[in-house]
């Protein structure tokens, strides 16, 4: 016995002249723009952050990036990684600073997209294995979270409202044409 179900049943619930187009339809083309404006917004401002902060970005001192690299190291899931940026804590925590803002500006604007949040889940992944492995319950640690939002970027892109999509409409276009 064969089983299937219908996924074209649903009634529309708004109809606004989208060619068509139920609210449905709508919401889910655009199911990842929140997503990615968060996470791009957010990430900005992580760089931003680190780099106009004067304490963050010293070998040592309260609020700088080698004390909190210190302070983590025996919490952590992987010391090894700690030991690594302490070799040279300011050039790590310009590392990350500009990683962010990479990653949040690609993110943001849809630029290599699907890169960028990988750079997103890589710099989550290594947040979470380092600074908040010791969180616990382990939902107290935001770059678990952080990590799991990036992966629909990584999987889907941004295939709506960004420059990837703009570069891929005027690839498709035949040569002469405008992209106007």
């Amino acid at each position: 016995m064969t089983h299937g179900f219908r996924t074209d049943t649903h009634t529309p619930y708004f109809d606004g002249g989208g060619g068509g187009r139920s609210w449905r339809d709508t919401a889910t083309h655009y199911a990842l723009l929140p997503l990615r404006v968060f996470l791009g917004v957010t990430f900005i401002y992580a760089g931003l952050d680190k780099l106009t902060d004067s304490a963050f970005m010293k070998d040592s001192g309260v609020g700088s990036i080698g004390d909190q690299m210190r302070n983590v190291k025996q919490s952590s899931a992987i010391p090894a990684m700690v030991d690594m940026a302490l070799n040279n804590p300011v050039g790590f925590g310009y590392a990350i600073a500009f990683g962010e803002l990479a990653v949040g500006l690609g993110t943001l604007f849809g630029l290599l997209a699907r890169l960028a949040a990988l750079g997103g889940a890589l710099i989550s992944l290594s947040l979470w294995l380092t600074v908040s492995w010791a969180a616990e319950p382990y939902y107290y640690g935001n770059d678990l979270a952080y990590l799991m939002a990036w992966l629909p970027l990584v999987l889907a892109g941004a295939p709506y409202l960004s420059l990837d999509a703009l570069i891929r409409n005027r690839r498709r276009q035949p040569s002469g044409a405008s992209a106007w």
